[in-house]
Order: C-alpha cells, then sequence, then structure tokens
C-alpha cells in the first residue's frame, strides 16, 4: 500500500546526475514534490515531466522543490535530463529503496514484463515532511493530476 496523506514521508537519500547525494530530510523546511515516474524516454514520462519543467515557476512560487525520481541510473537519467532541458533534480532509485519506502514499485511493469520498475505516482510533502497529496496512477498511461497537486501547494505556501 502507498503512503497516505497525512502520513509522514519517508526518508530517502539518493544521487542525482551531478552524482550528489540528495536527502529528504535535507529539505525540511520547503515544500516538496516527488514525482516517480516509470522509466526515462518514454512518452508518457518525457510528457509529464516536461510540463513540470514548462510550469517550474508555479513550483517556484509555493517553495516547492520538484524532485523526479525513476530506477533509471544517474547515467541514464542525466542524457534525460540535458535531451529535455529539465530545470529540476532526477534522482536514480536504482536500488528501488525509494519506491519500495512509498509503496509505489510494481511487481511486475505492465509493459514487457519488467520487473521493479515504479508506478507513476505524485507526492507532496509540505515543510515539516508530512505528506499532504498522494496520487498513484491507475496505469503507467495515465498522468498525475498537476491541478491538484498545485492546488495543494498554494494551501501551503
Amino acid at each position: 500500500m502507498s503512503i497516505q496523506v497525512g502520513q509522514a514521508a519517508p526518508a530517502f537519500t539518493l544521487y542525482d546526475t551531478d552524482k550528489n547525494k540528495v536527502s529528504l530530510a535535507d529539505l525540511k523546511g520547503k515544500n516538496v514534490v516527488v514525482l516517480f515516474f516509470p522509466l526515462a524516454f518514454t512518452g508518457v514520462c518525457t510528457t509529464e515531466l516536461c510540463n513540470v519543467r514548462d510550469n517550474i515557476a508555479v513550483y517556484n512560487n509555493t517553495n516547492a522543490t520538484v524532485l523526479g525520481v525513476s530506477v533509471d541510473s544517474l547515467f541514464t537519467l542525466g542524457k534525460f535530463k540535458a535531451e529535455q532541458n529539465l530545470n529540476f533534480p532526477l534522482l536514480s532509485d536504482f536500488n528501488k529503496d525509494a519506491a519500495k519506502a512509498f509503496g509505489v514499485l510494481y511487481e511486475t511493469f505492465p509493459a514487457f514484463e519488467m520487473q521493479g520498475v515504479s508506478k507513476r505516482a505524485a507526492f507532496v510533502i509540505d515543510a515539516e515532511g508530512v505528506v499532504r497529496y498522494a496520487e498513484v496512477c491507475p496505469t503507467p498511461g495515465d498522468l498525475p493530476d498537476f491541478a491538484a497537486i498545485q492546488q495543494t501547494l498554494s494551501t501551503l505556501a
């Protein structure tokens, strides 16, 4: 079962595409949007993350840090980030620890029977580390409800 609204967000420390460790605990005092996405370079994931890129001011204006999280390697994510000109960190959950902690890991991904791929999911975590919005998309082809994410952020700003 995935993390629910009102619960404390699970702690995680993951590498970003610049090979730096990023810990959720280090972002305490800021709102954080954690976007789990299945795989870099796929159509829906590209659409999702480019939507965030194109609307980054909305997130910045609500004191929010956006983190994209995938089970891809940090090298794959680095190439993806560069090709799409993404303006927020992508974190490698290669060992699947964060996806497991948030309860968003597929046993078997619907496409190609891959195991260990994260579900598409969005979490808004407030400055105190409490989950204020939680959405696990029903299928990998669905996008998160960006309006609901932004509405939640507006109540926290």
